[in-house]
């Protein structure tokens, strides 16, 4: 029986203190994150076993071993003549995984020799690989006399090795990230594999070119980027992918160009050569990753759009609680829906690590999304648990959302993607009393512990010991044992939170005398009230509705639309607003399916307010649809926004591109080519939501 170092000293605190530690005061004593813990206890569940004894929680969730005193005792001895393995179970079965990947027909003993475990622990390793591998489509065969073998295409087995690098090492490998950065890494290889200049190198040239792209990444997604080029840097030469390895490169034009950068970057510092399949397979990775910040995906894909909205009207039907009016849940999804569309497209392998505890926790709400999707996007394909535990957590975010919010400025940490984050801030003022504020940010945003300072609470997910702060760690689904950490702690700063705030605190007392403070001040609401009566404004406002004949190219229309714009002082720099509106078609057809209909979009830094024109065409032009099928246009649509905008511009914004497709009569009206039935339909869309959104509110 093998026992790691970390799992000894686990049975070892909680023996000297039975009863009184919990997974997170444990992580504490330790220096890791709670869910390492959460991790181990399982295996020191075995461990006890093997010995008749068992973990038991007490009323106050801390552990303790109950058993035959025999029997501890019989343990205690165990261990005191036990030297503990320096490598996880987890550790041994990664150089097992890159062994085997590296060789074909791999010789038993030669494998149990290489990894320094025995035959019979290197079957067990192989017999649980074997079950994890199967996700990815990878087989491994053991014949007597021949060894083992893999079988599986090139990208699989990098899919497969880079899952379970972040599966099980994600928290190492952003620590040795940060070490490498400050120059204190000092060991040859990072988690067995990895050339740390390789790994300084990916991360600063991704880090470089994301900061001035518009693409944003959850924090896991930009670490696993980083590991997948670093894989690729590794197995180019040697193991090079085939034609069925790679996706569908049409759709991957701007990921395909950003890659093609960074890697012709690394190929300059370094003596690996990427070969154009390596480029297509890791846009593909960027493609099915998910968006950090919701606000910046495009409000065009109609297609998507009706989905999410039929999602979210048919789960708020099950649950019986209205979500259709739910603006924040509605951005999230289309976020997360259009990389989780082309994941399940491409049978992308994809492991949620949070999918048993979301299931566990919030089953009803996952057996209704679940019915929803199977029933909205069975055309689409099969989503698997994993994905749709992701979905839930957007849903599970709205509805915790709606309890008051309370009052101490927080900070949440939390690397697993915008949902995950939106969720345990969500559940973070739910269940804690005196939090008021809580920002959201990512590991990338936090380098520095000035970037910290003005935080009273800082809640991470993941072990931050090198920014040298104090912070709780906690599971991103928030625990019990989480929250009674997050109050203790509270109760016992108290003092410090309040050293500073009170002057805040006596004005807060004084306006108290004459009741309940409203949830925003009236400089916040009139403001509110202003930006969406000038958009509504503006949308009206600038409505045009022309008509051309004998065109040949949908680009002429445009051109001359933004030359109207620009006479109008509505825009400036219309060549530059023409690129930013070539640059969205080429990521995908901008025709909508079923119509004669074609919606050209952007957000620009030289739109100065929000415009939507119709140009009506006597003759019908071929384009591509966003189903990405040729069809033919009558009605060129455009829809131009400032680049910066707030939440309720981008409501209005969001409205109106759904709103062409609500229904078939929607339909018929904005494609008739009647300026005053268009005008009255916008109209009634927008004055609807000023009653539904803004008057209820």
């Amino acid at each position: 029986m093998y026992i790691t170092a970390r799992e000894k000293a686990i049975i070892d605190l909680i023996i000297k203190t039975s009863g009184k530690h919990t997974a997170a005061s444990i992580a504490s004593c330790l220096n890791v994150s709670t869910r390492t813990i959460q991790r181990d206890l399982k295996a020191v569940e075995k461990i006890l076993e093997t010995f008749d004894i068992h973990l038991e929680r007490n009323s106050e969730k801390g552990y303790l071993i109950e058993g035959k005193n025999e029997q501890v005792f019989r343990l205690i001895q165990y261990l005191m003549g036990n030297n503990p393995i320096d490598q996880t179970p987890q550790e041994k079965k990664l150089q097992l995984l890159i062994a085997l990947f590296q060789e074909d027909d791999y010789k038993l003993q030669a494998l149990s020799s290489n990894i320094g475990v025995s035959i019979t622990t290197l079957t067990t390793y192989l017999d649980e690989l074997t079950d994890w591998l199967d996700h990815f489509h990878i087989q491994i065969t053991r014949k007597r006399g021949i060894g083992v073998d893999v079988i599986a295409t090139e990208s699989a087995k990098r899919r497969a090795l880079a899952n379970y690098i972040l599966f099980h090492f994600y928290e190492d490998l952003f620590q040795s990230l940060f070490l490498l950065e400050k120059g204190k890494y000092e060991d040859d290889l990072i988690l067995y594999y990895f050339f740390p200049d390789y790994l300084l190198a990916i991360d600063r040239l991704v880090n470089t070119f994301f900061s001035s792209s518009r693409l944003r990444l959850a924090d896991s997604d930009y670490i696993g980027l980083i590991v997948h080029i670093g894989i690729t840097m590794h197995r180019t030469e040697d193991f090079p992918l085939g034609e069925g390895d790679l996706g569908l490169s049409n759709e991957l034009t701007n990921e395909y160009q950003l890659i093609m950068e960074i890697g012709k970057e690394l190929e300059t510092s370094f003596s690996t050569r990427f070969k154009n399949e390596d480029y297509i397979y890791l846009a593909g990775i960027l493609k099915g990753s998910k968006l950090h910040e919701a606000d910046e995906i495009a409000y065009d894909s109609l297609v998507l759009s009706k989905l999410v909205k039929s999602l979210i009207e048919d789960v708020s039907s099950q649950l019986h609680v209205d979500l259709t009016n739910d603006f924040p849940l509605y951005q999230g999804l289309l976020a997360h829906m259009e990389p989780s569309i082309y994941r399940i497209k491409q049978q992308m392998g994809l492991f949620n690590p949070l999918k048993e505890d979301i299931i566990r926790k919030y089953p009803l709400l996952f057996f209704a999304v679940k019915n929803s999707v199977e029933k909205q996007l069975k055309e689409i394909g099969t989503f698997p648990d994993d994905e749709i535990a992701f979905i839930v957590l957007h849903f599970g975010s709205a509805l915790v959302m709606r309890e008051e919010k309370l009052s101490i400025d927080a900070l949440v940490i939390c690397p697993t993607g915008i949902g995950t984050s939106k969720m345990l801030a969500s559940r973070i003022r739910k269940e804690i009393a005196g939090l008021d504020h809580i920002d959201i940010k990512s590991i990338k945003e936090i380098q520095e512990k000035d970037e910290l300072s003005g935080y009273d609470l800082i809640i991470s997910t993941v072990k931050l010991p090198f920014l040298g702060i104090d912070y709780i760690l906690v599971s991103p689904l928030l625990t019990e044992e989480n929250i009674s950490a997050i109050r203790n702690f509270l109760k016992t700063n108290i003092e410090t939170f309040t050293e500073n705030k009170r002057y805040a605190g006596t004005l807060a007392d004084e306006n108290s005398l004459t009741g309940s403070a409203p949830k925003a001040g009236i400089a916040e609401v009139l403001q509110e009230l202003k930006v969406v009566q000038e958009s509504i404004e503006a949308a009206l406002n600038n409505f045009r509705l022309y008509r051309m004949s004998d065109v040949s190219d949908h680009m002429v229309i445009i051109k001359s639309m933004l030359a109207k714009g620009k006479n109008e002082g509505l825009l400036r720099d219309e060549k530059t607003v023409l690129k930013s509106i070539q640059e969205r078609e080429r990521k995908g057809g901008l025709g909508i399916p079923g119509t004669v209909m074609a919606l050209f979009h952007c957000r620009d830094q030289n739109v100065h307010e929000l415009i939507f024109q119709i140009t009506h065409l006597e003759q019908p032009l071929l384009v591509k649809g966003m189903d990405g099928k040729p069809m033919y246009m009558k009605n060129l649509l455009l829809m131009l926004a400032p680049e910066e905008l707030a939440v309720r511009q981008q409501e209005i914004v969001s409205l109106i591109s759904t709103s062409l497709i609500e229904n078939n009569e929607a339909a018929l009206i904005f494609s008739s080519g009647n300026e005053k039935m268009v005008r009255a339909r916008l109209e009634m869309i927008l004055l609807d939501y000023l009653h539904t959104k803004i008057i209820k509110d």
